[in-house]
């Protein structure tokens, strides 16, 4: 049975707490019916021994979970040691947040009203809970500062960038927001300081296939039709190499490969530049912060038609790159 978009799902069965939202885990149709009698050694009979088997560093939270009653099914009704490991069941449960190093750094915000609530991010930030970052995200921030339970992304920017992030207050209202992003239909301006000179002649429209895979922090481009898109000029004056690049789609770290693929990197970036920027990261990305080093992209600008008012809205950061 193939997975339900985003959009159709059923809201969680357990309230956002503390600003963060429950985790969702779903057992694979793969799991074979005799699971539910034990008979496949390889396969677990309970749903605690699905999460067990899935999540071996945390099974002894786990079962304390099961038994405070803290594991739910996708009705709200709590998962116990026996209940049977169903194909395409839904488990939720509140995860215990990882240790996180706090970015110093403030969020701001731009615009707010019944629908949308648009924010400066910071660098560093990442825009909403993943692996290792929970508390120390935009949403996570920003649900515990507004008291908005329901605020949601209505599209994302990589941890390492800075600039304009919109989300939604009105649950009703979030589906038109993300499908404007998703649809190609908001402007989006970024400025950028890289580290070399292109290697080709500008402005120009930088047209590739880029693949991201699940697990591997670096995006790559690789042969076949294009499904990104980025038009880049450069801007004249400074002593840095300056760019302002408008990307027609949004595939994972896009900007940054397409100005590493034509020998402009962007400065300080430590997946795609010459090398690793000292104390930012290792290129397997793992988190070692200098917060003294930010990735120099920003997104400056967004652009779009509000598919409610029919107004056209325009946000604009407040930030500055330091090397602009």
């Amino acid at each position: 049975m193939p997975r339900r978009p985003r959009s159709q799902r059923r809201r969680p069965p357990l309230p956002v707490r503390d600003g963060v939202g429950p985790s969702r885990v779903r057992v694979p149709h793969g799991i074979s019916e005799r699971a539910r009698d034990g008979s496949a050694a390889d396969t677990p009979a309970t749903i605690a021994g699905y999460l067990t088997a899935r999540f071996p560093a945390g099974a002894l939270r786990i079962a304390e979970k099961i038994a405070a009653g803290e594991v739910v099914d996708a009705d709200g009704a709590p998962i116990t040691a026996g209940t049977p490991c169903t194909p395409g069941a839904e488990v939720f449960y509140y995860r215990d947040p990882p240790r996180e190093e706090p970015v110093p750094f403030a969020l701001q915000i731009l615009h707010r009203d019944a629908r949308l609530l648009v924010v400066d991010k910071p660098h560093f930030l990442a825009s909403m809970p993943r692996g290792r970052h929970i508390t120390e995200t935009a949403l996570v921030r920003l649900r515990r500062s507004t008291g908005i339970g329901a605020l949601a992304p209505a599209h994302r920017l990589d941890r390492l960038t800075a600039g304009v992030l919109v989300f939604t207050v009105d649950p009703g209202a979030r589906r038109a927001y993300q499908e404007l992003f998703a649809a190609g239909a908001v402007r989006k301006t970024y400025e950028a300081v890289c580290s070399a000179p292109p290697s080709l002649a500008l402005p120009t429209v930088l047209r590739s296939r880029i693949v991201k895979e699940r697990g591997v922090h670096r995006a790559y481009e690789t042969p076949g039709t294009p499904n990104a898109e980025t038009a880049v000029e450069r801007v004249p004056g400074g002593a840095h190499v300056r760019m302002r690049v408008r990307p027609a789609t949004g595939k994972t770290h896009q900007i940054r490969v397409h100005l590493a693929s034509i020998g402009a990197p962007i400065m300080w970036d430590p997946l795609y530049g010459a090398g690793p920027a000292p104390g930012t990261g290792a290129r397997d990305g793992s988190v070692q912060h200098d917060f003294s080093r930010p990735l120099q992209l920003l997104a400056r600008s967004l652009e779009f038609t509000d598919p409610y008012t029919g107004a056209r809205r325009r946000f604009v950061s407040a930030r500055a790159l330091e090397r602009w």
